[in-house]
């Protein structure tokens, strides 16, 4: 089948020629290529202003980002195109993981925009977040059923994107009979993980690296971690040998999750969990007098848009200073980000200014990024998202 054409505007070929994967609809030359004569998902060749080929894109109109380039040559985008995509992003977490529990797909960074997979085992926990995707799902589960041969495939297609990609939010079985909890296994740490009653995919693979540092952090000491959702940190505390273990988080079947978590790897002694609103959490433990040596704050993402940034900035500071507050003198506070759009420096100066406002000193001592199953885009600045910062707090 021959493709439309998509020409760009003068010039605005150079984000693309240097491996940026993403198509503005100002960048489009409308009276060459008017984006009201394409329909969303469908397949284009990508030209610049001079008629050149720049490779195969998918459109959606309706989007600001009109289209996202697949490849940079011509090549239809089939099952074969899609098997070497999987065989290329499986070759690396294999190499880098012993167990088969990892984000698989991680959109562009894998080639893949718009495409996200998790796999725990023999389970696959999917996103299609682009219109592009969704018209693509039917050859994209056939891909992953050939190269993987999972036992089960869930669409997890509830996440906020789709609506500005002009999609229905759902959550449906795309293959096989999905569970409602699945087996993973994270730094030697055994977990289970609600599928499609949980948050995202089902669980936050990208904070690995940074649960890690408990190993050294915790033994001994007494640990608070705050939005834990399903124990991910606080788990992993207990069993790396941290004397007492608090879970907090607003969701009842999320801390159920933890109870179940912590059983499945014999510290439910160790354990205890609080329910409710983090900040009023925070405020009731130290109206207690509750003290912590070590203290994880990993929130959702409080800057979701750009316009949100000073609010959200505000909403960091204050629930970290909440928790510097918890801390016995020289306890260590893990401080975590996954807005987009919180810079790195700023995250670095929230700790700092957090910690001088209630006259306290901020060591830091490690930065954190997401794990290597969420690889950067050398080219796409935004698939670097989270942040994760390990300081020392003392009383100055």
């Amino acid at each position: 089948m021959t493709l439309q054409r998509l020409r760009l505007a003068k010039n605005e070929d150079k984000r693309l020629r240097s491996g940026h994967l993403w198509i503005y609809s100002n960048e489009i030359d409308a009276s060459a290529t008017p984006l009201r004569n394409f329909s969303a998902g469908e397949h284009v060749i990508v030209e610049n202003q001079q008629g050149k080929s720049l490779g195969v894109a998918y459109v959606n109109p309706q989007s600001l980002i009109c289209a996202r380039l697949m490849s940079h040559d011509e090549r239809p985008i089939d099952v074969n195109f899609l098997k070497k995509r999987i065989k290329s992003a499986l070759a690396l977490r294999e190499t880098l993981y012993e167990h088969p529990c990892y984000r698989l797909i991680y959109g562009e960074s894998d080639l893949l925009p718009g495409l996200v997979v998790d796999r725990f085992g023999d389970h696959l926990s999917v996103q299609l977040n682009t219109a592009g995707m969704d018209a693509m799902r039917d050859i994209i589960i056939e891909a992953l059923v050939r190269m993987l041969q999972p036992q089960s495939i869930l669409l997890r297609n509830d996440a906020a994107v789709r609506k500005l990609e002009g999609l229905e939010l759902e959550v449906v079985t795309a293959y096989g009979e999905v569970p409602d909890e699945v087996e993973l296994i994270e730094n030697g740490v055994r977990f289970l993980a609600p599928l499609a009653a949980g948050q995202k995919t089902g669980w936050f693979y990208d904070q690995r690296p940074n649960r890690e540092w408990l190993r050294t952090l915790a033994p001994g000491k007494r640990v608070l971690d705050v939005f834990s959702y399903v124990g991910s940190f606080g788990v992993q505390a207990a069993v790396f040998g941290a004397s007492d273990v608090w879970c907090a988080d607003i969701s009842e079947s999320a801390l159920d999750m933890v109870h179940k978590n912590a059983e499945l790897n014999g510290v439910a002694d160790k354990l205890s969990t609080v329910q409710g609103d983090a900040f009023t959490t925070l405020k009731s433990l130290k109206e207690a007098d509750e003290r912590f040596d070590v203290i994880i704050v990993d929130p959702p993402a409080f800057i979701k848009r750009k316009k949100d940034q000073k609010e959200g900035i505000l909403a960091y500071r204050r629930i970290n200073e909440m928790a510097m507050r918890l801390l016995n003198h020289d306890g260590f506070l893990i401080s975590g980000s996954c807005s987009m759009h919180m810079p790195r420096e700023e995250m670095l100066d929230l700790v700092r200014a957090s910690a001088r406002h209630i006259d306290r000193h901020a060591q830091i001592l490690a930065e954190g990024m997401q794990g290597a199953d969420h690889p950067v885009h050398s080219a796409i600045p935004e698939t670097r998202y989270l942040k994760a910062v390990l300081s020392r707090i003392s009383r100055t």
